[in-house]
């Protein structure tokens, strides 16, 4: 095939494309917050919720994270947060996570506690954006009651987005979110014995 058939080819194509994304831009047109559940066994469903996070911040937006499980190792976007982002209401369960506590009654008196920061984020109209991190093993450990959290994130301001993240969660979660991206577990350096690297992993 020539150059100019090759061409004239990929412009073809490219404009058939063009007309579908804008067909689809085209018919969606519900304005209100979104709902998004990151899960799955693979690495970065945090570090996505987080450059969400940063995305929002661009534009001004109100910004509330709320980080279950972790807490107890110091992270980068804890760090980042805290001195260059005062404006983001962020907090943690902090007692790390629930292998290494192994006490079941201290970690649902600390998952309570910090279910009741969450609940007013939600509740909360001036809030664009909330992150709710490691949400799912809350439910999934039965530490929280599943139907009180699906009724507060169904009945969250109609503009408010939120994101969930962490492995599992139910089918609840899922069924109620807008978007569901599950990032699967194909290879990790961790299982080849290399360690976790500060900036990357943590």
């Amino acid at each position: 095939m020539s150059d100019d058939k090759r061409e004239a080819k990929h412009s073809a194509a490219m404009k058939k494309q063009k007309a579908r994304v804008d067909a689809a831009v085209e018919a969606a047109d519900i304005e209100r917050g979104v709902m998004i559940l990151l899960t799955g066994n693979g690495k970065g469903k945090s570090s996505s919720a987080f450059g969400m996070v940063m995305r929002a911040l661009g534009y001004g937006h109100t910004v509330g994270v709320v980080q279950f499980i972790k807490g107890e190792q110091l992270s980068g976007e804890e760090i980042y947060l805290r001195e260059h982002c005062p404006q983001v209401d962020f907090y943690q369960m902090g007692t790390g996570f629930t292998w290494n506590t192994q006490d079941r009654s201290g970690d649902i008196a600390a998952a309570e506690r910090t279910w009741a920061v969450v609940a007013p984020m939600l509740a909360d109209p001036g809030y664009d954006l909330v992150v709710i991190d490691e949400l799912t093993y809350m439910i999934g450990y039965k530490y929280l009651d599943e139907t009180m959290v699906l009724d507060a994130l169904a009945g969250r301001p109609a503009n408010q987005s939120v994101i969930v993240t962490g492995r599992g969660g139910g089918h609840g979660l899922r069924e109620l979110a807008d978007t569901v991206a599950e990032i699967k577990d194909i290879k990790h350096a961790f299982k080849a014995g290399i360690k976790a690297r500060r900036g990357v992993d943590y």
